[in-house]
């Protein structure tokens, strides 16, 4: 996509690059270049210098703390920022749970979380999914029973991303099942897990981390003032949350940056006699994938657009989602696929980068096989990509 900036829009886009290449600390910068997983403490350092910065809400409204960029500056950003191989944001609290606070939230749970989250002094985690609850999530058990003045808490969420580092989890619960249809007996409830009667059960992945939890609620005790809005309406709060989340899942800049990285790389690899690049059945698949990404692109801008001028992501969300994650999945393949035999050893402790710079001898672990079991989840987590084409048929294509 060719994109023509103004003089305005190329200075930005020289402060923002110039912000990456010189304000990432060394030790992260190493650990994002060796594939190395930064532990809570880097991901905090680095958020709290974007929002010492003013770059923490990035969607945000001005008045709540947000940068106020155009759709063309948030589009210059997530470029520079995956071009610099930036770590991600987390996104629970900045890009989930905080917009849901300052569209439904009352001014005194504003007041009271806008500037931790946007400080990235509190670390959030979502309980939706259930163990009998995914993507029917309007099907959910966890009960909060209103008792004088606090819910009563009783049930399970998992796949609790990060739970364990968490100090404050926002969770859809069921509060009432007289209801017509199970969507409107739902609210959304901010709880602190410190609270007595929370527990987190890990849930170790297949690439051995443990980056997933069960958290379990067992008579836990939450002040009524940590109802978000109305009573009820959590299924309305919960949809614009899963649309930001959606929107963000996409990940078209940080694909743009691994598909470049992959041609770059290609073009010296070998694999026996023959150069990589002279695999014509791999550059054709690896083309096909930027052809879809560029037009996932175009979709990418238009939803900016629409979050710019003050609405949630709309059903568009659905479409990035499904996309994105079927073009992050295909780049797995093609990085598994270039890296070939040298993708088999798995050593947790001692892996390297994909492509190592020795193909022969004790570094030739990558980190290609890692990442693409662990992001078989893309097409699942944020609502599976099955509901969203039914998403699309109702609310798009209108049948």
């Amino acid at each position: 996509m060719h994109v023509t900036f103004s003089a305005a829009e190329l200075a930005f886009q020289d402060e923002i690059r110039a912000f990456f290449r010189d304000e990432i600390p060394d030790d992260i910068r190493e650990k994002q270049n060796q594939g190395i997983e930064l532990l809570p403490e880097d991901q905090v350092r680095w958020q709290q210098l974007l929002h010492k910065k003013g770059w923490a809400g990035i969607n945000w409204p001005v008045e709540y703390g947000g940068t106020g960029w155009t759709p063309v500056q948030k589009y210059i950003f997530a470029t520079e920022e995956a071009n610099a191989n930036a770590p991600v944001i987390v996104p629970f609290g900045l890009s989930m749970v905080g917009p849901v606070i300052y569209t439904f939230g009352s001014e005194a749970q504003k007041k009271r979380f806008l500037p931790d989250i946007l400080a990235s002094k509190v670390w959030w985690c979502q309980g939706y999914s259930e163990p009998g609850s995914g993507s029917d999530l309007a099907s959910l058990s966890t009960r909060a029973d209103l008792v004088g003045n606090h819910f009563v808490v009783n049930g399970t969420k998992t796949w609790t991303t990060l739970g364990q580092h968490a100090d404050w989890i926002f969770c859809l619960v069921r509060t009432n099942t007289d209801v017509a249809r199970k969507q409107e007996g739902i609210s959304f409830i901010l709880i602190d897990m410190k609270s007595p009667g929370v527990s987190v059960k890990p849930i170790i992945l297949l690439d051995g981390k443990h980056e997933v939890n069960e958290i379990h609620f067992d008579n836990v005790e939450v002040p009524v003032e940590n109802l978000v809005g109305e009573e009820g309406k959590g299924w309305t709060y919960g949809k614009v949350l899963l649309q930001h989340e959606r929107a963000n899942i996409a990940g078209v800049a940080r694909s743009t940056y691994r598909l470049r990285r992959l041609r770059k790389q290609v073009e010296t690899a070998v694999r026996g006699a023959t150069p990589l690049k002279n695999d014509r059945n791999f550059m054709r698949r690896l083309a096909a994938v930027e052809v879809d990404l560029k037009a996932l692109e175009f979709t990418e801008l238009r939803t900016l657009a629409a979050v710019s001028s003050g609405k949630a992501p709309g059903p568009e969300s659905s479409i990035l989602k499904v996309k994105g994650t079927e073009i992050q999945q295909a780049i797995d393949m093609l990085y598994l696929q270039a890296s070939g035999y040298y993708a088999l050893p798995y050593v947790p402790d001692q892996y390297q980068p994909d492509f190592a710079d020795e193909y022969v001898g004790e570094k030739t672990e990558t980190l290609s096989s890692l990442r693409y079991f662990n992001y078989r989840k893309a097409s699942i987590y944020g609502g599976s990509n099955e509901i969203q084409k039914n998403i699309i048929a109702k609310h798009v294509l209108g049948l």
